[in-house]
């Protein structure tokens, strides 16, 4: 998709899936499984919509999936279904490797966002088919829990990586409710590359790349805008992580803030509809990309339709 001189893609990371009772919040499941309809152990299917973004310098990375360093056993529970890597389907849908890649942004530093900041050294190794190219960062590398790899190492060894100075002290010392997600792996190795840049809570990547950070979800979540070639795209992250949850009060129940949640959505969406945004749903199986409709008084997904 061209934005004036910027190019953007959408690259899946792949399918996973949660619990569909936290996914939404007070909402009965008699509703949602009409619209997510719920495995044998009560997950619904969700997958890791990142996006890329080519400008004239730079070549940027919005979020990083869920990553490729699970265990058998994290996987079944999280469900997650890889039919290939990370790397392969960036450069399917992109053209470009994970050396290409200039600049990382993470919304925050939850594992589903993040994930894939950094990988093992040994999938370093097996992408290349020998151990004498793996990077200097190694050397610095966090040591794994999991014996299938040794070491963590970062996935884009050219790129910047931001993040908020406020998300990353609040990973480095989570809420109780909200602990589980923050992994030191995905986060750690680019601090001993010294490929990580602590950002304000409001700044601009490049021009017309914008991020915000929004109460709600978490207290230091980041929501972001790209303004380019008279087109605005937004993205909501998790505070609207699926077209299924424009609904006013269909909130997950993982957000720490969720009245919160519900006033940016009175804020944002209206705003969506009326100016004809292109919005990405970050964990939407289905359908990521669309635009929003306001019909009598709530708000629908419609399909964007590239002109």
């Amino acid at each position: 998709m061209q934005l004036g001189d910027y190019r953007i893609e959408i690259i899946p990371d792949t399918e996973f899936r949660l619990d569909g009772g936290a996914m939404f919040g007070v909402v009965p499941r008699v509703l949602w499984e009409r619209v997510c309809p719920p495995d044998e152990l009560n997950r619904v299917r969700l997958n890791m919509n990142c996006l890329f973004v080519e400008t004239p310098s730079e070549k940027i990375l919005i979020e990083t999936g869920i990553g490729e360093k699970w265990s058998e056993k994290e996987t079944r529970m999280y469900g997650i279904f890889r039919g290939k890597s990370f790397a392969q389907t960036l450069f399917e849908k992109s053209g470009c490797t994970p050396e290409d890649i200039t600049i990382v942004v993470n919304t925050h530093l939850h594992f589903d966002h993040a994930g894939g900041n950094t990988i093992g050294s040994d999938t370093w190794t097996r992408r290349r088919g020998n151990a004498e190219s793996v990077p200097p960062a190694v050397a610095g590398g966090v040591l794994s829990s999991n014996p299938q790899s040794a070491f963590r190492i970062p996935q884009f060894p050219c790129a910047r990586y931001f993040v908020s100075a406020s998300e990353f002290n609040h990973a480095q010392n989570p809420h109780e409710r909200d602990r589980a997600s923050y992994l030191p792996e995905n986060w750690q190795p680019l601090k001993e590359s010294g490929q990580l840049e602590l950002k304000p809570d409001n700044y601009e990547v490049v021009p017309g790349l914008k991020m915000q950070t929004v109460r709600g979800h978490s207290k230091t979540m980041q929501t972001w805008r790209l303004d380019r070639g008279g087109q605005t795209v937004y993205g909501f992250a998790d505070l609207i992580p699926t077209r299924h949850h424009l609904s006013l009060p269909w909130i997950m129940g993982y957000d720490l803030y969720p009245t919160e949640t519900l006033e940016f959505k009175k804020q944002i969406l209206p705003l969506a509809a009326k100016e004809n945004w292109i919005c990405l749903f970050y964990h939407d199986f289905e359908m990521p990309i669309c635009q929003v409709a306001e019909k009598n008084g709530k708000f629908e997904a419609v399909e964007y339709v590239e002109s």
